[in-house]
C-alpha cells in the first residue's frame, strides 16, 4: 500500500466497503447511493482511485480490500508517529498524556500490550 491518506469522504466510502465485502459492485454503488448520495459514475471513480492506491480491488465484479481497516489506521498511525515525532513512540505518548490522563484500565492495557510485544 501506498502511503496515501484518505479524505473524510473517502473514509466513509471506505469504512462502506470494510464493513460490507465481499460486495458486488451493484451492492457498493446501491449502499453508496444511500448513504453518500453518489451516482454510480463517482462510485466506480472513487473505487478506481483507491484500488490504484492499493487499499481495494475490484475482480469480475466483486469488491474486495487489500489492506483492512485495522491495518490500514495502523499504517497511518506509524506514519503519523514518524513525521511528527521524528518516530518516537515514547515521545508520543508523552505528548498525549499531557493533555489526557490515561485510566488504570488503560495503563494496565498498554502494559499488557508492552509484554506481548517484547
Amino acid at each position: 500500500m501506498t502511503d496515501y491518506k484518505l479524505g473524510a469522504v473517502e473514509s466513509r466510502f471506505a469504512d462502506i466497503i470494510w464493513s460490507n465485502e465481499p460486495m458486488t459492485t451493484g451492492e457498493l454503488i446501491k449502499l453508496c447511493e444511500k448513504e453518500l448520495n453518489w451516482k454510480r459514475t463517482t462510485t466506480y471513480t472513487v473505487l478506481k482511485k483507491l484500488s490504484e492506491h492499493g487499499i481495494f480491488q475490484m475482480k469480475e465484479k466483486l469488491v474486495t480490500s487489500l489492506i483492512s481497516r485495522e491495518e490500514y489506521y495502523a499504517l497511518r498511525s506509524e506514519q503519523f508517529v514518524a513525521e511528527t515525532f521524528q518516530g518516537s513512540l515514547p515521545a508520543f505518548i508523552a505528548a498525549f498524556t499531557k493533555r489526557k490522563s490515561l485510566t488504570e484500565q488503560e495503563i494496565a492495557e498498554i502494559r499488557e500490550m508492552i509484554d506481548d510485544a517484547g
